[in-house]
């Protein structure tokens, strides 16, 4: 793709790094930001900017956050006996959308994946076992994406929590097998969280 203008050029290829991105679309991304008012550019930027300056992360269950603790943690009218344990932000962001939940969350920031060189010590699961041993959990939900990665997490959880005499369950196979929360639509992952299953071998107190 040949550029009029330097600036031009390296605009696009920045956006073009964005997941999803291609020159065509980074291109007409850069062409309506010149086409803006300066002001509106300059607020697009600066929220940018501070987004990745400011951002923290919920030191209770991981999820982003605007300070230490999260709205979600921090909610007096969230049911504190259960966890739900996702993958990323965006598994919470689509299962509160549902407004089937009323628990907290723990979110992973990832799932073992040996292929990629993930493993469980690159995950926030120490910081799971530890607060289910100093709170009052009774029972944990499992709602990572239907893949073998989402698998092999699930089972490895269950290892290190089986002693714990938590009801474990995992969100019910509505969704198919390779499948990624984020991209459920609203109505299946509500009924999924509702109907969740008993994880096999599980344990009640």
């Amino acid at each position: 793709m040949n550029f009029s203008s330097k600036l031009l050029e390296t605009a696009v290829a920045e956006f073009a790094k964005l997941p999803g991105i291609g020159q065509k679309t980074a291109l007409r991304l850069v062409l309506h930001l010149l086409n803006e008012e300066k002001e509106e550019v300059d607020r697009f930027s600066n929220s940018i900017s501070k987004l990745r300056n400011e951002v923290q992360f919920c030191e209770v269950c991981h999820n982003i956050a605007d300070q230490a603790v999260c709205e979600i943690c921090a909610s007096p009218r969230r049911n504190e006996q259960l966890i739900c344990v996702v993958e990323d932000t965006r598994d919470v962001m689509a299962i509160e959308n549902t407004s089937q939940y009323n628990g907290l969350y723990h979110v992973l920031g990832g799932l073992i994946s040996p292929m990629d060189g993930i493993g469980p010590s690159d995950l926030q699961i120490d910081s799971l076992v530890e607060r289910i041993k100093n709170t009052e959990v009774k029972e944990v939900i499992f709602a990572v994406s239907a893949t073998m990665e989402g698998d092999t997490t699930i089972f490895y959880l269950h290892k290190k929590l089986k002693d714990f005499g938590l009801k474990i369950s995992t969100i019910a196979r509505g969704i198919a097998f390779g499948g990624e929360l984020e991209y459920v639509d609203e109505i299946t992952l509500g009924r999924s969280i509702a109907t969740r299953v008993l994880y096999e071998g599980s344990v009640t107190k």
